[in-house]
């Protein structure tokens, strides 16, 4: 059964649903809503998934989330620390 009409134009009239994926990495943690944060590992394809609270406790609630995001990467990426 197909959502209806109004469903879609609530969802495009949302918040956000017109911000880009380099926005989003703009945002600080204090504004994302999501209570799991997940980046992925293009040169391995690691998923690594951390609780928010946890990335406030470690990085603060005033941190990019693509510094975060970095900081995950870079410490369990399999492909990094090999060239490190």
């Amino acid at each position: 059964m197909p959502l209806p009409a109004e469903y879609w134009e609530s969802v495009l009239k949302a918040p956000r649903a017109d911000e880009s994926g380099a926005q989003k990495r703009q945002r600080r943690l204090s504004e994302i809503q999501r209570h799991v944060l997940r980046v992925s590992c293009r040169r391995c394809e690691r998923t690594v998934e951390i609780q928010k609270a946890d990335a406030v406790r470690l990085y603060g609630d005033n941190a990019l989330w693509k510094d975060v995001a970095q900081r995950l990467l870079d410490n369990t990426c399999q492909q990094r620390n090999r060239q490190a």
